[in-house]
């Protein structure tokens, strides 16, 4: 009996020390989670859903940590680290907790670019711009409304483990690790090594960055991570491949020529000791592939549209109309398939170029940033998603706003190629009357700039085609993307072929949009293959996305080219290409009547009209008829009386 009580007091003893031992271990894992337990929220004002000024930024806690990342991008054996800098109201150490508007970016290092890669070379048979920091404006308007904000360097550069991969899967791991410790996923580290915890986080985070910067914002949504809510990418790039590529040509991002991904990883690795990414770099140089320009595994992993059905936040895009940088296709395709899936989406479009739109528009924007943050961060039910979804800025600074876009009265209008030698030879027209035996032939010269082809369109070039509409007799806009198909031959086996569409004014000529095809690629932007020397096929791309008026009173031209001198590959002069204008075509989205289709819809009406005018004269004559033989019966009838 005293044995069995002796064993029992020792089970009793193991017990108690064994409950008391997992409790430090679950109070040790767990501190965190215990922490954010006892949290308060933060103490908000704000008026018709517009958050106030509540905490100070001077007396702000300012913090810098190491988040440990899932991947090892230099391959030394451990796990990536990025440099973090937090700025939180000092409430934030008494037990408030806050959400978190995010940065992440390869730029804060600085941006020791390489030489770019030579254009001016035979055909095989630009970076993004660095953005202002959070710092700069951002962080001295959120912090006081009762946000964290949190600045993080991009692996591979300054202050960070691993090495710059230009958008692939490694470079978003690494940011998403970030969220993940804003959650209680992933762990942290001061300066010393000791851990640090995001006590302070609500977990609630929103991603905002221009450029490269929001462009890992759009990575990181399409990974579905938990506790992003929301993402305003500015000017950001949805696939690289659309970014350093088109239809299988090799192009440059606007003003910069020979950019690639390589250069642009080399241009940010400000890390230390960079010569353990060189490896990697000559290795993203041969898998980028400027010989053939094809999509292939290295863009794949590269092209975030393919896992838009993942995203669980909230997207706000921004761009400018006259973003040479990175094109307005990157914003307006993500923009389609938001749509398709349904995701909660706003948009910007404003006349800046490749800007930041607190430089367009000032407070407003602070203002509507700060009301869709409110409602996807702190919860506030204010009317930012009541607001019609598209906000679009017009040259002269006047703003309007639409429901959706492309506009909902567009109509895509198919215009034909052709010659018509009247006043001035009209080469775009709703109807196809060229002969088939027409063609018309042009020879290359990459040395030529653009906005010189485009110039004196009725006059003849031997370096390029235009065709040009009539005179508009009213406004049009353009809303979406133009489409191309063009039959041509070319007497070489590898070429390029470029368009542009023109904007021909009474004072000034203006290039709208522009459009590059490798004619190799002519059946899949994958696979391509010479051509067969003065074979007509018939190329189909699509040009540039743009929204634009064209004003009464211009013309709309399609000037066709071969190089494009400013982002194409410049192969020496001579190659001739023979277009058949009969059997080549563009269709336009545009608003508005056509001058064609005016006169057409004038027309019926007229054809309504004769009838009842010949109506009349019968009636007339008819009366007249019967009234003279009335006249004639009676004297008919006096004369037999008589």
């Amino acid at each position: 009996m005293l044995k069995i009580l002796t064993l029992g007091a020792k089970n009793l003893h193991k017990k108690i020390a064994f409950t008391y031992f997992s409790l430090l271990i679950l109070l040790f894992i767990g501190q965190s989670k215990i922490i954010m337990a006892d949290t308060v929220e933060p103490s908000i004002t704000e008026k018709k859903g517009v958050i106030e000024e509540t905490y100070s930024y001077e007396d702000a806690i300012k913090e810098k940590v190491y988040v440990e990342t899932t991947i090892d991008s230099d391959a030394d054996g451990e796990k990536d680290r990025v440099y973090v800098e937090i700025v939180r109201p000092k409430e934030t150490d008494e037990g408030m907790a806050v959400p978190v508007v995010y940065n992440m970016s390869p730029y804060n290092g600085g941006l020791p670019y390489p030489e770019y890669h030579n254009v001016d070379e035979e055909l095989y048979g630009g970076k993004p711009a660095a953005a202002p920091t959070l710092g700069d404006h951002y962080a001295p308007y959120f912090v006081p409304r009762g946000y964290a904000v949190v600045t993080a360097n991009s692996i591979g550069t300054e202050g960070s483990d691993g090495c710059p991969t230009t958008g692939d899967e490694s470079e978003i791991l690494a940011a998403k690790a970030v969220i993940d410790w804003l959650n209680d996923r992933a762990d942290a580290y001061d300066e010393g090594g000791k851990k640090v915890f995001a006590d302070w986080s609500t977990g609630n985070v929103g991603m905002i960055g221009k450029s490269y910067d929001g462009t890992i914002a759009n990575g990181v949504a399409a990974t579905g991570v938990d506790g992003l809510k929301t993402i305003v990418p500015i000017a950001a790039i949805s696939n690289w491949y659309d970014y350093y590529r088109s239809n299988g040509a090799v192009i440059a991002p606007g003003g910069y020529q020979g950019d690639d991904a390589d250069r642009l990883a080399r241009g940010v690795l400000t890390r230390q000791n960079p010569e353990m990414c060189y490896p990697m770099m000559d290795q993203m140089e041969e898998e980028q592939d400027r010989v053939t320009g094809n999509y292939n595994q290295f863009w794949d992993e590269r092209n975030y549209l393919k896992d838009v059905e993942k995203i669980k936040a909230s997207v706000f895009l921004v761009h400018g109309l006259n973003d040479v940088n990175v094109q307005r296709t990157q914003t307006t395709q993500l923009w389609e398939l938001l749509k398709e899936y349904d995701i909660p989406r706003k948009m910007w479009l404003h006349q800046g170029e490749h800007d930041d739109p607190i430089e367009a528009r000032g407070e407003e924007w602070l203002t509507e940033l700060n009301k869709w943050f409110a409602y996807w961060l702190h919860d506030i039910d204010n009317d930012i998603m009541d607001e019609p979804k598209v906000d679009v800025e017009h040259p002269d600074q006047t703003w309007e706003q639409l429901e959706d876009w492309p506009r909902e009265a567009v109509e895509d209008k198919t215009l034909y190629l052709t010659r018509t030698h009247e006043d001035e030879m009209i080469g775009l027209s709703l109807e196809d009357s060229s002969s088939e035996e027409e063609k018309e032939k042009f020879i290359d010269d990459a040395s030529i700039k653009a906005n010189d082809l485009i110039q004196n369109p009725f006059e003849e070039s031997k370096h390029r085609l235009a065709y040009v509409s009539p005179v508009l007799t009213e406004s049009m806009d353009l809303s979406g993307v133009p489409e191309l198909f063009i039959k041509a031959s070319i007497d070489q086996p590898a070429a390029n072929l470029s368009a542009l569409l023109v904007d021909y004014g009474p004072e000034k000529n203006e290039i709208v949009t522009r459009g590059w095809i490798d004619p190799r690629n002519k059946d899949s932007i994958s696979d391509s293959s010479d051509l067969e020397p003065n074979k007509p096929y018939t190329f189909t791309w699509d040009m540039e996305v743009n929204e634009y008026k064209f004003k009464e009173g211009h013309q709309i031209g399609l000037v066709i080219i071969s190089s494009d001198n400013e982002y194409t590959k410049r192969p020496e002069p001579g190659t001739e290409i023979t277009i058949y204008p009969d059997q080549s075509k563009i269709v336009l989205p545009l608003t508005g009547r056509f001058p064609e289709e005016a006169s057409l819809t004038d027309a019926p009406q007229e054809q309504e009209d004769s009838p009842t005018k010949n109506t009349s004269i019968y009636v007339i004559l008819l009366v007249f008829i019967v009234m003279i033989a009335l006249v004639a019966i009676t004297l008919f009838k006096k004369k037999n009386t008589q």
